[in-house]
């Protein structure tokens, strides 16, 4: 189903995030935890790529399996950074010819062994650039494929802290207000653990003029561990004092810092549902558990409830 026609029909959406296994057991685990979370009827899934394309070819493989093997709609993200355009031509005819209606459309991370890259080198320099790509696909691609006559849908990121290679938080959103008007559909943001950014975010695109869906990006916290690791990789995420106050009382209970964890994640989606949120992105960090479990806090049979 095109982005478009989703939000036309459901007033709130729920989407999960997975990333691509390196290994034949990792991929099996990936596929049981996927299983478990297809009664839940998520709006979508989500397809992870490496930074620097790095898994351009565990990601397709993912995102093809998905679409083998489940019913449900899956969207691969796809960045603009070390490739040609005739390799992101490639990538969209394959996803076209397997029926994906949906593409994530980033801007992408430099090859983590090489953070200096030249952007100069790639197809397109801006996540708008692609956007518009994308756009046009569907008139170069002879009109195959897809499903629909009006090519993919298109997703773009948001920051509601604020993007990390941007430190003028104006001119982000005219980046951001860029990305939509070349056609992207909806925004779905960074993950964050303090709703009152999401809100600020949230009007400021309205000032902007932004009318794109935007959807929260949602983390259940599970480990320490993996706590300190997403701020790396979340481009520093900022964890609230009270959040970490109440990881420090658990001193150290592995058990306790995931109870914590996920309930903050629940009270953060309940409070994002009554704040009237067009969607919930949970980052499930391929497991089941802690999303089943934000369901039953939630009172939420499956993701149709809401719509």
């Amino acid at each position: 189903m095109h982005f478009a026609d989703l939000f036309r029909q459901r007033s709130t959406t729920v989407s999960f995030e997975f990333f691509p296994p390196r290994t034949k057991e990792s991929a099996e685990e990936l596929f049981g935890a996927i299983s478990e979370l297809e009664s839940l009827r998520p709006s979508f899934v989500s397809a992870t790529y490496g930074a620097g394309g790095g898994t351009r070819e565990l990601t397709i493989d993912m995102v093809l399996r998905i679409k083998r093997e489940t019913r449900m709609q899956v969207v691969p993200h796809l960045t603009s950074i070390w490739h040609t355009e005739a390799e992101i031509y490639d990538i969209l005819e394959r996803y076209a010819d397997a029926g994906v209606s949906n593409i994530l459309a980033l801007g992408g991370d430099p090859p983590r062994d090489d953070p200096k890259y030249d952007r100069s080198r790639d197809a397109f320099r801006y996540a708008s650039q692609l956007v518009e790509f994308i756009r046009r696909f569907r008139e170069r691609h002879g009109g195959k494929g897809i499903g629909d006559s009006r090519g993919f849908g298109i997703g773009v990121a948001g920051f509601p802290e604020g993007h990390p290679g941007t430190p003028n938080r104006m001119a982000e959103l005219d980046y951001l207000k860029a990305k939509v008007d070349a056609g992207a559909d909806v925004i779905i943001t960074q993950l964050f653990f303090d709703n009152r950014d999401f809100y600020d975010f949230r009007e400021r695109c309205e000032l902007a003029g932004i009318r794109a869906p935007i959807v929260a990006g949602v983390m259940p916290i599970t480990s320490e561990k993996g706590m300190m690791r997403m701020a790396d990789l979340a481009a520093g995420a900022r964890y609230p004092a009270s959040l970490m106050r109440a990881i420090h009382r658990c001193q150290g209970d592995s058990a306790a810092v995931r109870r914590v964890g996920v309930h903050w994640a629940t009270e953060q989606c309940r409070d994002l549902l009554d704040h009237q949120v067009r969607g919930l992105h949970l980052y499930t960090l391929n497991r089941s558990t802690a999303t089943r479990e934000i369901y039953a806090n939630l009172g939420l049979r499956d993701s149709m409830a809401l719509a």
